[in-house]
């Protein structure tokens, strides 16, 4: 898809804590080091696992680093901005699974409490029916009302319906009427907006297991994702979630939160590299347009540029 004006603004401006973190120190060790020794490349991993890109990705960076380093001979402490960049680009496109939904679609909106998983749901709904896409949205999370009434308010914004039953009601049996609805009204995209789960409540879990169970067993048909939505301003924190939703969910990709409130934007390549788990979508901002598709060159060039 062709990228729209200002969208990399956004990215930038979004990135602008995390650049400020990464960027600043790196220049600070170019002006320090008048060559390129292994104490350069001590301290250069030591700022990456600083910035939150985590302790045994950022060995690995640099180990890529080093062998570009000898291979081409540099010794300009000047060039290893750009040789990051690069290494930070390679390693993110080793994760990327980029796939053009195909419809029917049924999305699952995944994620512990707090991480904006209600309002990513309603950008996404918002991001495909500017596409031309005929979306619903699904209240899926039934244990809390306040989340229901959320989601309707959405819908009524963005002109998109929204699916819902009483709060009490078992999420399992809330997705099955969704796609029954959604056949009936031949809707493109179907985005069920699950309960906020702690990764390590056993029941809560096991209850998003079913609703994925119910998905394959009544639209075995559809196009299907499961979107872990992660808070950026968690840091390392959101590996671990990472991990803990993989274990008892089908998560085919992540969709990073609050980047503009943090400077550990730099979690975006721990954790795409560490888990191998896609980050497919990044939002910017507050309002309803502030999410866009990830893109790796995009995002190193809003990081560095």
């Amino acid at each position: 898809m062709p990228d729209k004006p200002g969208l990399f603004e956004k990215l930038k401006n979004s990135l602008v804590k995390t650049r400020d973190s990464i960027k600043s120190r790196v220049d600070d060790l170019v002006r320090y080091y008048k060559e390129i020794d292994d104490e350069f490349f001590n301290d250069l991993e030591d700022v990456l696992v600083s910035c939150d890109v985590g302790a045994s990705l950022s060995h690995t960076l640099v180990e890529d680093i080093k062998k570009r380093v000898r291979q081409e001979k540099i010794g300009d402490p000047a060039r290893i901005k750009g040789l990051l960049k690069d290494a930070i680009v390679d390693r993110l496109l080793s994760t990327v699974n980029k796939q053009e939904i195909t419809t029917p679609a049924v999305i699952l909106m995944v994620g512990v409490n707090g991480t904006g998983k209600t309002t990513t749901a309603a950008k996404l709904a918002n991001f495909y029916k500017a596409q031309g896409l005929s979306v619903l949205l699904v209240a899926a999370d039934t244990f809390r009302a306040a989340a229901i009434d959320q989601l309707k308010v959405w819908g009524e914004r963005i002109g998109v319906p929204v699916l819902a039953q009483q709060q009490g009601c078992d999420p399992a049996a809330v997705v099955f009427d969704a796609i029954r609805a959604a056949k009936a009204r031949r809707a493109d995209v179907l985005i069920c907006d699950t309960a906020g789960r702690l990764h390590n409540k056993k029941n809560l879990m096991t209850e998003l297991e079913k609703v994925q169970g119910i998905v394959r067993r009544e639209f075995p048909e559809a196009y299907r994702e499961a979107f872990l939505v992660l808070d950026a301003t968690t840091g390392q924190n959101a590996i671990e979630q990472t991990r803990a939703f993989s274990e008892v969910a089908e998560v085919t990709g992540l969709v990073l939160t609050k980047l503009d409130g943090t400077a550990k934007g730099g979690i975006v390549i721990g954790i795409s590299s560490g888990m191998k788990v896609p980050v497919r979508y990044v939002c910017t901002g507050e309002t309803i347009d502030d999410i866009q598709e990830f893109d790796a060159q995009r995002f190193a060039d809003a990081m560095f540029d």
